[in-house]
């Protein structure tokens, strides 16, 4: 399968600044040296808590956040300078979005003109080639043909968050970063929203990068999924590796933190849970070194990376 992106050791850090002369005198280290690949077709999912780097990575993959060291190769380009991204068009093949549809929409600004403003950047149609464009697009994500002519603020969240999906495809990409696209959502809208992302990837053949800390949505939605912490990977695998055999601490505790509505197994998750904190608290030193770091990645099998001590468990 045709590779659509590779990142390698990608590190995004923030300067401390203190002092009397605002000197440099620590780093966040937001991201702090990860490597994965992007197939075309395929979603891949993105998994951490708040603050992980998560988000990071994204606004680095589409040219928002400035790369500290590392590659982001796409078509044989390192990307992490803005005027190759300009000389090869990659705003038009990798797009995002947000997880603030409100904000993301500019409110005085109709619906035609959202979605028509990257198809204007990158196209050169008539009007009326451009609103047929946009309707369809609007169709594609189940919004009625009168919406192109209503500003944001006159849709639920649901809706707008539709609006975004049908701008990040308008362009045609061939990958979209979803960071949290659902996570302000209702359940039932969640589901909508998500079921027409999965429609759009059959009928373009195009790639996610779907960033959630929601990992009943991450399991519905995605074919290869990284957990993340403080900055590095913890755990790479498919959907099976991570939910039915999870090596590292960090993806065991965030399973087990998953709400359960089976109650005649209470007890049996309520037990799962008290072993899973039992089995951190007495071997925390082979997941993480004296510094709190996150060990570098090791292959467990063909499909699955887990970042561990030499030699494992003890």
């Amino acid at each position: 399968m045709a590779e659509v992106i590779q990142i390698k050791s990608l590190k995004v850090h923030y300067p401390i600044r203190s002092g009397f002369f605002n000197r440099i005198t620590d780093h966040v280290l937001a991201v702090d040296g990860v490597d994965f690949m992007i197939e075309q077709g395929k979603t891949y999912g993105l998994v951490g808590e708040s603050g992980s780097g998560k988000s990071t990575i994204g606004k680095a993959i589409v040219g928002l956040e400035k790369v500290t060291s590392g590659e982001i190769i796409y078509n044989g380009e390192n990307i992490t300078k803005k005027s190759i991204r300009k000389g090869i068009q990659y705003n038009k093949d990798v797009q995002m979005i947000f997880q603030d549809s409100m904000s993301s929409l500019n409110p005085k600004k109709r619906v035609l003109d959202i979605i028509a403003e990257p198809i204007r950047n990158f196209e050169r149609l008539s009007d009326q080639e451009e609103k047929q464009k946009v309707k369809k697009l609007l169709d594609i994500v189940g919004m009625p043909e009168d919406a192109i002519y209503k500003y944001p603020h006159e849709f639920s969240g649901g809706q707008r968050q539709r609006i975004g999906v049908a701008r990040a495809v308008a362009t045609n990409p061939k990958l979209i970063v979803a960071d949290e696209p659902v996570s302000a959502l209702d359940l039932s809208v969640q589901a909508q929203v998500l079921n027409f992302m999965k429609n759009i990837q059959q009928e373009y053949g195009l790639s996610y990068l779907f960033i959630s800390h929601d990992l009943g949505v991450v399991k519905h939605m995605c074919d290869n999924i990284a957990i993340m912490y403080k900055g590095r990977f913890v755990e790479i695998g498919t959907r099976e590796d991570i939910y039915n055999d999870p090596q590292h601490i960090y993806t065991k505790r965030l399973l087990s933190a998953i709400p359960q509505i089976d109650v005649a197994n209470r007890d049996k998750h309520k037990e799962e849970r008290r072993r899973v904190e039992q089995e951190y608290s007495q071997h925390q030193q082979n997941y993480y070194d004296q510094n709190g770091r996150v060990y570098d990645l090791r292959r467990f099998s063909q499909t699955h990376l887990v970042a561990m001590k030499d030699g494992g468990v003890e």
